[in-house]
């Protein structure tokens, strides 16, 4: 996979975390027979218990690409700064990485406070306040499926709910509600975010390409909060689970993976590795 700096400046790949990269027990996904199932790395603990995983394949491989001097590996999340600080990928520090669904550029693991106060103008011009949404939810949630509400960064909000009991027709109704707003409603396992429309990972990773001078971007992504970004990469890719699997969503530069779980992880980034060596050529 190691391959070397080309003249047009090093290749920006940025990729979604949870369901894409790193897995927790619950999304392992590995239909198998145990003694056929892939040996696994864990690569974040929370509370003192393993918490997320890779395998110990996609684990080498992540670290071979992020040490390649043509590459920026730039871990892309919709996390805060706290959740994503609890992953330990192999390899070198990421110099960049992307948090709160854009809202957040971490350069050498501190915010930085100019793309901060940039973000913060935006939405201030362009969605309702966050107050405003952070209380429709929780006016509207139901006490028999809610279990948590959260704020991120002071900048989104999400649900933490028991997903089998959420109606679909409350969601679709959240949905109109939060689009007449200027926010985007996504669900993931058991969250149920609130984002606001002009906080996205793809304006992070274009500022982040911009400052690295890579002409070549690679996204990978599961969920609809990661269409953006996959749209605005030369190549992506998304697995065969999650919001955009279940959507049979594509587009002309995306490829969809018939992998699903911790093996489609594996996968995604094998196709970075190939991409990068293409490219840098």
């Amino acid at each position: 996979m190691t391959s070397q700096v080309t003249r047009q400046g090093p290749v920006l790949v940025a990729s979604d975390l949870d369901r894409t990269l790193i897995y927790s027990s619950a999304a392992l996904g590995l239909t198998m027979p145990d003694p056929q199932a892939p040996r696994l790395l864990c690569v974040e603990v929370h509370e003192g218990k393993p918490l997320s995983f890779m395998t110990e394949t996609a684990a080498a491989l992540l670290a071979e690409l992020a040490a390649d001097p043509a590459t920026v590996f730039v871990p892309t999340t919709t996390r805060t700064r706290k959740q994503y600080q609890r992953i330990r990928f192999p390899g070198p520090p990421a110099p960049y990485a992307i948090c709160a669904n854009g809202g957040q550029l971490l350069v050498d693991g501190e915010p930085d406070r100019d793309w901060r106060r940039a973000v913060a103008r935006r939405l201030a011009e362009e969605c309702a306040p966050l107050e405003e949404v952070h209380r429709h939810l929780l006016a509207v949630a139901d006490p028999q499926w809610l279990r948590k509400a959260r704020i991120a960064e002071d900048l989104f909000a999400y649900l933490v709910v028991e997903r089998a009991l959420v109606p679909d027709e409350w969601l679709k109704a959240l949905t109109r509600w939060a689009e007449e707003r200027g926010w985007t409603v996504s669900l993931q396992g058991r969250k149920i975010y609130a984002v606001p429309r002009p906080l996205t990972k793809s304006a992070a990773m274009r500022e982040v390409a911009r400052r690295t001078g890579a002409t070549a971007t690679l996204a990978a992504g599961d969920s609809l909060l990661d269409a953006d970004l996959l749209l605005a990469a030369d190549r992506a890719w998304r697995p065969g689970h999650g919001e955009l699997a279940d959507a049979d969503w594509t587009a002309p530069t995306v490829t969809a993976l018939h992998e699903a779980g911790v093996l489609a992880g594996e996968e995604i980034v094998r196709c970075f590795g190939r991409a990068v060596a293409t490219l840098a050529a």
